[in-house]
């Protein structure tokens, strides 16, 4: 079978290994890919919100599956248009989609049917919201609506800050219209823990644990970023908590989706914080995590095509999802400066040294040069990944193997995956 997969990054390059994987799958496009992909699958200069383009592609090459990694096209109707076009894909529909592309729709979802979560209070008034916060409770949280790669949420400690991030949100338009309405929420405590899921409208079947490392410096300092590392299993998701989000959390939102006429088929991202009251939902993502992918997917035992394929048909109870009883380590190396401003086109050395077995080196930010040197080409720019019997000898791989890799302006926090020394 003949797959298109839609996005650029590194998730999209853990997707993409995986389907390599499918004994069912002969050839594989991306769109528009980038330098890594491209050494498994034929990249194509398509952008990946140019809806026209992909479905003239997919319809030259008879593409059999389309899978959707990115955030932007879900949540714009790209899997609607593909339907609609007798293309078979993977990935939830428009209507299904609005759980990541609007917060105060997931908000309100989860109030409506007792999934629990932060308090909150919605404004699309910015004078409403700054009144508001003359009397709320401090530190709070703000939130952008809409998409905003990951950045568009402040957590402010003081009082002016929230009302400067509401006007930064509002007025300034710093995330554009994703903040043209906003959620300002209690601040939880605790351990955060990210739990991907994969739906086929009725049935939700968890992947692996993780954890994700936002800020961009050691000890969950400086700028929020789309994420420094990751590690798989969370030795904080514990039985315990995997049995109350089964019972209070997974199920309860794809039942609310379909309850609601938004069945949703393709990947839940739980964002989770254990908090002292117990686990609540942060956030929902409707497509794989990223990096969080990177260090799930290595893991995944049988052939993601049959998954997937489950997910689109609705039979998703008769297909086993299972992980290999071990661990993952991601560390991204970055450009120094991200995720504010930071130069690109530097050689990169050192990429022929993993072997897609225990070692794994995702591309992010990647691209060709006109001599044909893989160079950088964005903030995030690779994502070191290792395979290890349990996370501290994963970790100690990870790091290992990010020393192989060279280029000018190269940053990594150092403390990835350091929690795990605490349990």
């Amino acid at each position: 079978m003949k797959v298109l997969i839609v996005g650029s990054g590194g998730r999209e390059h853990a997707i993409a290994l995986a389907v390599k994987k499918s004994q069912k799958v002969e050839t594989i496009y991306c769109a528009p890919g980038n330098a890594g992909i491209a050494g498994i699958a034929e990249c194509v200069p398509i952008a990946a919100m140019d809806f026209d383009a992909l479905l003239a592609f997919a319809k030259e090459k008879d593409i059999d599956l389309a899978i959707i990694g990115m955030d932007d096209p879900l949540v714009g109707g790209i899997v609607d248009r593909f339907e609609a076009e007798g293309i078979r894909t993977f990935g939830p529909r428009k209507n299904a989609a609005i759980l990541e592309g609007s917060k105060a729709f997931s908000k309100d979802l989860m109030k409506k049917y007792n999934i629990p979560t932060a308090a909150y209070e919605t404004f699309d008034s910015p004078d409403e919201a700054i009144k508001y916060l003359e009397t709320a409770d401090i530190p709070v949280v703000v939130k952008a609506d809409g998409l905003a790669l990951g950045k568009g949420v402040l957590i402010c400690t003081e009082r002016e800050e929230a009302k400067a991030a509401v006007r930064e949100i509002m007025l300034s338009k710093k995330f554009g219209d994703a903040g043209n309405k906003i959620v300002i929420e209690e601040f939880m405590t605790g351990r955060e823990v990210s739990v991907l899921s994969f739906c086929d409208g009725k049935t939700i079947k968890i992947m692996s644990s993780a954890q994700d490392h936002k800020r961009a410096g050691d000890n969950d300092t400086g700028l929020n970023t789309g994420g420094m590392g990751t590690f798989s299993p969370s030795p904080f998701y514990t039985k315990e908590v995997d049995d109350f989000c089964r019972e209070h959390i997974y199920q309860a939102t794809v039942d609310a989706m379909a309850a609601e006429g938004r069945p949703f088929k393709g990947v839940i991202f739980f964002g989770l914080m254990l908090t002292p009251q117990g686990p609540k939902v942060l956030e929902y993502n409707a497509r794989f995590g990223d990096p969080e992918a990177q260090v799930v997917l290595p893991r995944l035992k049988g052939d993601i095509i049959d998954i997937m394929d489950a997910c689109i048909d609705g039979t998703l109870d008769s297909v086993p999802v299972e992980f290999t009883d071990n661990a993952a380590v991601c560390v991204v190396l970055a450009s120094d400066g991200y995720p504010v401003s930071y130069e690109k086109g530097f050689p990169i050395s050192g990429l022929d040294k993993f072997d897609e077995k225990e070692y794994f080196c995702f591309h992010a930010g990647t691209a060709k040069n006109e001599a044909g040197d893989i160079v950088t080409n964005g903030g995030r720019v690779l994502g070191i990944t290792a395979v290890g019997e349990d996370l501290t000898v994963a970790r100690k791989k990870a790091y290992a193997a990010t020393e192989w890799v060279s280029f000018q302006n190269k940053y990594m926090r150092s403390d990835i995956g350091k929690a795990i020394e605490e349990v």
